[in-house]
């Protein structure tokens, strides 16, 4: 076993359907009876249910959310099953009960019935929290999400942190990539149902159909039934998938159009590139807050316990956050706070600017094409020798020609009228350059401000008292 205390690097979970020639029920009870047998079991607690009848109790709520819904509950998850592993001797069974319902009660906020039993016939002590799919408040159903294991890890390191116990920093995956038994975890997330179906896609095209017929052939070899619907519409049902995956640009990214898989297939066009899986953001860590103060203020004891217990979360967040980026001195910490700061207000600048280049663009554009509308009306304005009859007849048309004249002569200050395709190839550019750097911008703004608030908290914990780096987040 590696080193650590909670093994939150194998804490994942894993949702349960109704087994082959089993009911729900049937499905509930094998699972259940395994995580309460008495030779394994070492400790046991629940919310909203009885271990003991909770196969009828998770399926009750079941009917009563079809009843009020008319919504069929067979389909998806019947339940989840969330594992957690301890390192040998660190926890007793009781603690490691109390962490895993703590664990369960901030996953599910409350909002499922869930129980936790925590198992000793190994040599290290370990969890498995079962909670129903479907809300007590019959509201919702919790469906499984992209990234769900690291969310999980991430609030189970942070429950850890919280009781003082330590985390394991670089979870080792196994060579095959594949879950594994206690101790162990997958380390990446499988694949979604629109990144297989785009896997056996490009799979397909690496094997040179020779037409879209036979792309569909081999997409069907794959695995993946073919759907056809109305209008020439094509569909790929995966494997284990309930709703199909429409082929189109807009559900799986540019070049997964049919015209753009003809295309592939005749040597018109390069092979579509693959996507990335788009992750889970981490949760923002806030500032922690001067409870004297808000004392003072007049706030009550209840707001003292409530504020004792957000802040102890927020340092243990703060301590997580060193811990990922192996800032080890303060020192480091102050060093990447300021990196981060610095590298915010430069995507400021080169965005700015970006903005007044494509602001100034668009202008001229709008200029030139006024001016150009409006010169033959200029032109017979001369050539009536300024004639007031003509002015009045033509007064809006000669405004506008002066006005586009006037902020050309600004913007361009001399330099030589580019021509109109090499505006629009400008714009276009610096519209991409100010996409691509807005990003960038939003990104090194949450990691600034997120640096700036670890690094107040830690100043808070030493009582250094510099706002310095609050003050140099603002834009």
């Amino acid at each position: 076993m590696p080193e650590g205390g909670i093994f939150t690097a194998t804490t994942y979970i894993r949702p349960y359907k109704t087994a082959a020639g089993k009911s729900a029920i049937q499905t509930m009870e094998d699972r259940f009876t395994y995580g309460l047998n008495p030779e394994k079991l070492g400790a046991v607690s629940s919310y909203l249910c009885d271990p003991n009848t909770a196969p009828a109790e998770f399926l009750l709520v079941k009917s009563q959310y079809l009843a009020e819904t008319g919504r069929a509950v067979s389909r998806g998850a019947l339940f989840f099953q969330i594992r957690q592993a301890f390192l040998p001797g660190e926890v007793t069974a009781e603690e490691a009960n109390r962490i895993g319902y703590e664990t369960a009660m901030r996953w599910t906020k409350g909002k499922h019935q869930f129980f936790v039993c925590t198992h000793t016939d190994k040599a290290h002590i370990h969890n498995h929290i079962y909670f129903n799919a479907t809300a007590f408040d019959r509201s919702r159903k919790f469906h499984n999400f992209i990234g769900s294991s690291f969310a999980l890890r991430r609030l189970s390191d942070r429950v850890c942190i919280e009781h003082e116990l330590s985390v394991i920093q670089n979870p080792r995956q196994h060579s095959k990539g594949c879950f594994l038994h206690y101790g162990q975890w997958i380390g990446e997330k499988p694949p979604s149902a629109k990144q297989r179906v785009r896997l056996a896609i490009l799979a397909a095209l690496e094997k040179k159909p020779t037409d879209f017929s036979d792309f569909l052939r081999l997409m069907e070899e794959s695995g993946f039934s073919v759907k056809q619907g109305r209008g020439g519409v094509i569909s790929f049902l995966a494997p284990g998938q309930e709703k199909p995956t429409r082929l189109r640009a807009s559900t799986l990214g540019a070049g997964f159009d049919p015209e753009d898989i003809k295309a592939v297939i005749a040597g018109e066009r390069p092979l579509p590139e693959l996507p990335e899986e788009p992750t889970i953001p981490p949760r923002r860590v806030n500032l922690i807050i001067d409870i004297q103060e808000r004392m003072a203020q007049g706030k009550g004891p209840a707001y003292e316990r409530w504020a004792k217990v957000y802040n102890l979360k927020q340092m243990a967040a703060a301590l997580q956050y060193l811990q990922e980026h192996h800032l080890t001195d303060y020192a480091a910490l102050t060093a990447s706070t300021e990196a981060a700061v610095d590298h915010f207000h430069k995507l400021s600048d080169e965005l700015r600017t970006t903005e007044e280049a494509l602001s100034k663009t668009s202008e001229l554009m709008a200029a030139t094409v006024d001016y150009a509308k409006t010169r033959p009306v200029f032109d017979g304005y001369k050539a009536a020798r300024y004639s007031k009859k003509y002015l009045a007849q033509h007064e809006v048309e000669l405004a506008t020609y002066r006005a586009a004249k006037d902020t050309m002569n600004t913007i361009l200050n001399g330099a030589k009228l580019p021509k109109i395709e090499a505006l629009k190839k400008s714009r276009r550019e610096l519209a991409g350059q100010k996409k691509e750097l807005y990003a960038e911008y939003r990104e090194a703004q949450r990691q600034m401000r997120e640096a700036v608030a670890i690094k107040a908290n830690i100043d808070h914990l030493l009582g250094i008292t510099d706002e310095r780096e609050n003050k140099a987040q603002e834009r």
